[in-house]
């Protein structure tokens, strides 16, 4: 996927959220293998109490198998 339209994505309604997957994006995205990449573009389709959920431990990977 584009990196322009993966940074666009990763701007979400809270600072918390656009911090944490901008700084994947930046440091850890492009040496990614592809299947992480994946899972990391599957993460940026959730809505963002389903992020704060994941990023907080409330909510298990076993409920959303894209993760």
């Amino acid at each position: 996927m584009e990196l322009a339209k993966l940074k666009w994505q990763c701007r979400r309604g809270s600072l918390e959220l656009d911090l944490l997957l901008q700084h994947y994006l930046d440091t850890a995205y492009l040496q990614a293998n592809p299947e992480e990449q994946a899972r990391f573009v599957a993460l940026l389709q959730l809505e963002d109490e389903a992020l704060l959920a994941v990023f907080t431990n409330q909510l298990l990977s076993a409920d959303n198998p894209q993760l």
